[in-house]
């Protein structure tokens, strides 16, 4: 079975086949991709012009006094098929307040995007999903729009969002936000994956959870063979919907000789949640060169990574030097290859960051740089005195 189950990766290329795969996967929550992302922060205005800035999303709606909203302010950003919120509370006390304490700034709420939200919840919910919102008509002179939602690991939320019937300019109660500042963009797409850390032996019940709750199969999966070095090791599973368009990859931690990423994630976020954020990209090398010049900090990849580089993924379109020199690893699967570099932590606490990908053929999650990449978050680890 284990076999059968990593050989999968080489059939996610094709709605076809992954909906052979997927059984009934669509007929009871049919997925047509991520809505937005929200983030609870200590300070949205801040956070906006960060993301505007260094990852240049652009300024799209706005919530807050302004528009009637007394609890909370929020700030939407778009860049191409990604959208994010930013939330910050006006009020001592209550939820919002609640999740920074404990988590920092961090991902309250994946929302996924359905044609029917209360069908949606309906479904889940019978199937042992925890509601955290039933469906909940919400309108304006623009239409209206359908939420609703369940809760999934740790404090992280999924919303289900129906827009069929809504033209405003993102949901009923936010406005335009006018912005003469929105610097250009730099060349993101959209959502490639969302990777959850939970907590010891935690992986394969949350596994299961999307698996019999939403629907989802287990496309790949990871031990601490495939992911470890010298010091520390995790395990994975990538759980994807029946269409391909949402994937999440479940971590939890392995045992080692030494504290890896994932149990420093949930020392410092408390808890489970999203570690990071995976954004598509048609030329990584022009996206992490104008991200680096706005002030994003990469991890460091060792020039000696691209000594047999070609030896160990064949021809590439690109040219090494140009990848050496920006720290972008390579990796290759039967469908082709894939290029990818992580941020560093881009909060405070040593929680969450970003990848930026670009797929040319590959479906997979770049196994063959696992090694790379973990001895390059053991030395921030190192620098942190968390290792």
């Amino acid at each position: 079975m284990a076999t059968e189950i990593k050989d999968l990766h080489n059939l996610q290329n094709t709605e076809y086949s992954l909906k052979k795969l997927f059984k009934d996967a669509e007929d009871f929550l049919p997925l047509l991709g991520t809505d937005y992302v929200e983030l609870y922060v200590g300070n949205a205005k801040q956070s906006a012009h960060f993301y505007k800035t260094a990852f240049g999303f652009q300024s799209e709606a706005y919530a807050g006094l302004e528009t009637g909203m007394k609890d909370r302010v929020s700030y939407v950003l778009k860049q191409d098929k990604i959208r994010l919120v930013l939330t910050t509370s006006l009020k001592e006390g209550g939820v919002i307040n609640e999740h920074i304490n404990k988590h920092g700034d961090g991902v309250k709420v994946v929302a996924l995007w359905v044609e029917d939200a209360t069908k949606a919840w309906e479904e889940t919910t019978k199937r042992g999903a925890k509601s955290f919102m039933k469906p909940t008509r919400e309108e304006d002179k623009n239409g209206h729009v359908v939420r609703s939602g369940i809760h999934t690991y740790g404090e992280t939320v999924h919303i289900f969002v129906e827009r069929k019937n809504y033209n405003g300019i993102f949901l009923p109660g936010f406005k335009k936000w006018e912005s003469h500042y929105n610097p250009e963009p730099v060349g993101l797409k959209f959502i490639d994956h969302m990777v959850g850390n939970v907590g010891w032996n935690e992986m394969n019940t949350w596994c299961e959870f999307y698996d019999k709750v939403m629907g989802f199969a287990q496309i790949i999966s990871f031990d601490d063979s495939d992911i470890s070095t010298e010091f520390t090791a995790l395990m994975s599973k990538v759980m994807s919907n029946g269409n391909g368009r949402i994937k999440f990859p479940i971590n939890e931690p392995a045992e080692g000789k030494k504290k890896s990423q994932i149990e420093e994630y949930i020392d410092f976020y408390n808890g489970a949640g999203v570690q990071h954020i995976a954004v598509a990209t048609n030329d990584i090398v022009a996206t992490v060169s104008a991200m680096r010049d706005r002030g994003v900090e990469f991890l460091y990849v060792p020039e000696n990574y691209y000594d047999d580089l070609l030896e160990r993924v064949g021809d590439i379109d690109e040219d090494v030097e140009v990848l050496k020199e920006h720290g972008i690893l390579i990796d290759r699967d039967d469908e082709g290859y894939l290029l990818q570099l992580f941020t560093k932590p881009v909060v405070d606490r040593p929680t969450m960051f970003f990848e930026i990908i670009q797929r040319k053929g590959a479906q997979s999650f770049g196994k063959g740089n696992f090694k790379a990449l973990f001895e390059a978050i053991e030395r921030e680890q190192e620098n942190r005195g968390t290792l």
